[in-house]
């Protein structure tokens, strides 16, 4: 009992210090110190560590990967290119605006992870809207979109979120037999944001904007070459995605080599600093992980993980339905109250004792990812990409409490997650009667 008791309270500590991250600390050092007190109390045993690596290892290395990709590109000016197009096509109605600004969000996010859409893409957009002066409530409106459809856009392919390829990797997921189920469910997560998002801002755009002082979107790109070659790097990285599991390559094999190719483009462009793009990769992201497994597995360890596993179990006894939408609500909830990294940690270590089979496994393991992906929006503490996106916001002198971001994220999450895992059953269901 003392050790369940100590597991449970290193992981409620680890978590505040994240959170609140006194003088900037780095994310990294909370979860090391969870994970020394875990060994140092004997809640995980330091023959655990290998497994570790095993679940965190390639999919932290993959996820530094792809935002190093993302910040190349950013840097080239990509992002901002695309930004000014979508702002040109709107034609001055910033409902049609708010629409392309929303699956922009959605393309980014899948392409290049929630954070890299949350982080690097509503500073752009926020300068666009400025430039079009459409209002402090239309800001607001744009703002919640950018954050809201990174975590809910995150959901079709493994590379979209670190969450994602955790679960992947844990359960053998390739990147194509993933992307079968998830796509359609991700198409389905997006419409739903959409419409959701619409209704909850529907009085806040106001009826018309001018284009003519906006920047041609030629002016937005820094670095030609980089630019150029990205798109053919992006598309070489998504077939490289697709042939991995084929090829027995990690999906972190490939997508360092697409970060090594744009550095290198980037070299040569001389337009990038290089040495600046590599200090601003998540590399903490990496210590994270690992220390937040080493303080979840305590909870293994003595039972708690059990008590998930027993409740997953008995969900699975009520149909597929009732599976997908237990499951992804419950990870959605351990997701906003304890950040969706260690929640999705729990799920795996859950779903591996309930040891589910045949569409029951692939309902459960899917329903965690959509919970995870979505999940954290319900509060400011779901994951660190929301941490980090307030307080880029902040520095834009755009404060959102965190009483108007709960009331925000639970009307607009909650429809989303459940239709979103609705059609995870929908689609699994479907694809097990074509077997």
């Amino acid at each position: 009992m003392l050790h369940t008791v100590l597991a449970v309270s290193i992981l409620a500590a680890t978590i505040a210090v994240v959170v609140w991250r006194p003088r900037g600390l780095g994310v990294g050092w909370p979860a090391v110190i969870g994970a020394l007190l875990s060994l140092a109390v004997g809640t995980v045993r330091v023959t655990d560590l290998p497994e570790v690596v095993g679940i965190v290892g390639d999919a932290t290395i993959a996820f530094v990967a792809i935002v190093l990709i993302s910040l190349v590109l950013d840097r080239a000016g990509t992002f901002a290119w695309a930004a000014l197009h979508v702002a040109r096509w709107g034609g001055g109605s910033p409902w049609r605006l708010f629409v392309l600004v929303v699956l922009l969000g959605a393309v980014t996010s899948a392409l290049f992870a929630n954070d890299g859409a949350a982080l690097i893409l509503t500073p752009i957009v926020v300068g666009i809207v400025a430039e079009l002066r459409l209002g402090a409530r239309a800001t607001l409106a744009f703002v919640m979109a950018c954050g809201f459809i990174a975590d809910t856009g995150s959901v079709p392919l493994t590379i979209s979120n670190l969450v994602n390829i955790i679960v992947a990797d844990a359960f053998d997921l390739d990147f194509l037999g993933y992307a079968a189920v998830m796509v359609p469910v991700g198409v389905v997560s997006v419409l739903a944001s959409l419409a959701t998002l619409a209704l909850y801002y529907r009085r806040a755009l106001p009826s018309r904007y001018e284009t003519g002082d906006l920047r041609s979107p030629a002016d937005a790109v820094v670095d030609p070459l980089t630019f150029r070659a990205g798109f053919a790097v992006l598309a070489l990285l998504l077939v490289g995605y697709a042939l991995a599991g084929p090829l027995g390559l990690s999906l972190g094999t490939v997508a360092c080599a697409g970060a090594v190719v744009l550095l290198a483009l980037a070299l040569l462009g001389r337009r990038i600093s290089v040495p600046a793009v590599v200090r601003e990769a998540p590399w903490q992201i990496i210590v994270f992980s690992a220390g937040m497994y080493v303080v979840v597995l305590g909870l293994r360890e003595h039972g708690v993980t059990a008590l998930v596993a027993d409740l997953f179990t008995w969900l699975g006894g009520h149909g597929l339905l009732v599976t997908a939408l237990g499951v992804g609500v419950v990870v959605a909830l351990l997701s906003s109250v304890i950040n969706n990294l260690p929640a999705t940690l729990v799920a795996v270590l859950a779903i591996d004792a309930a040891a589910p089979s045949g569409v029951l496994r692939e309902a459960m393991v899917h329903a965690s990812v959509v919970g995870a992906d979505l999940g954290p929006k319900l509060t400011p503490i779901g994951s660190l990409a929301t941490l980090l996106w307030l307080e880029v916001l902040a520095a834009k002198g755009i404060r959102i409490t965190w009483g108007q971001y709960l009331r925000t994220g639970i009307v607009l999450t909650t429809p989303v997650l459940v239709l979103s895992l609705a059609a995870l059953a929908g689609v699994i269901a479907l694809q097990g009667a074509g077997a």
